[in-house]
């Protein structure tokens, strides 16, 4: 976004522990980014570690592989209201789509759940791979939205394991289904959001949800949603209704 004649400061993600004083190197694919933004020696720029820790600093040196940036001052920026998203192991390409969108929502964890509709997938969006292109996408994300907190990143569990964590959570958890409630009346400090493949949950997996698990029905609406467009109407709509504890 744009203010009058200015171009928002540019944001660079940077795995440190940001101080001010010195100087940080960032690697080629920051260096890359600031020829896109054409910036040069002494623009100001912002860093973020997706940790809650940001800062302000200056270009000190750029070359083609690499950039320097030499940090002013630092702040700690508080976590959002905690909330988690589980979603489906699916189609490769849009759950990428949906990492991206995750980290631009503030969702605190990724964790992808193994359907019984998962295994129809193809290609799918699995292993320590894939991982890693989740994660570049958020840090990409991360970096264009000003973010201040990277989403955990969990490994892909089956479904009975993924309902087993979800029980540490101290807030409401919601399995999105049309014949739920409205998601919007919720109201609750902390939150997780159950997505479930293309297809549908099928009806043992709903009864595991629902029935031992406790988790909340709720609903988006009329309409049947693919599953990357009802995760991030989801998050989007818990994270405008999270509330402080």
């Amino acid at each position: 976004m744009e203010r009058g004649n200015r171009s928002a400061v540019a944001t660079f993600y940077a795995d440190y522990e940001l101080a001010p004083g010195p100087t940080f190197e960032l690697g080629d694919d920051a260096a890359q980014h600031a020829r896109v933004r054409r910036l040069s020696v002494g623009e100001s720029v912002r860093l973020t570690n997706g940790r809650g820790r940001v800062a302000r600093g200056t270009v000190d040196r750029l070359t083609r592989g690499s950039l320097s940036v030499s940090v002013e001052q630092a702040s700690d920026v508080t976590a959002p209201p905690r909330l988690r998203l589980f979603v489906p192991v699916a189609d490769r390409d849009r759950m990428l789509w949906l990492a991206e969108k995750s980290a631009e929502l503030a969702v605190n964890v990724w964790q992808p759940v193994v359907f019984r509709r998962s295994a129809s997938v193809s290609p799918r969006g699995e292993g320590e791979g894939f991982a890693r292109k989740v994660r570049a996408r958020m840090i990409a994300a991360l970096e264009q939205s000003a973010g201040a907190w990277l989403p955990e990143i969990c490994a892909a569990l089956p479904l009975e394991e993924a309902l087993v964590r979800s029980g540490d959570s101290d807030g409401q958890r919601f399995l999105l289904d049309r014949a739920g409630t409205p998601l919007i009346r919720a109201r609750p400090t902390a939150a997780d959001a159950m997505i479930g493949p293309e297809g549908g949950i099928e009806d043992e997996e709903r009864s595991l949800i629902v029935d031992t698990h406790h988790w909340l029905p709720a609903t988006l609406g009329d309409t049947t949603l693919r599953f990357e467009t009802a995760a991030v109407v989801a998050a989007g709509i818990l994270r405008a209704v999270l509330v402080r504890a």
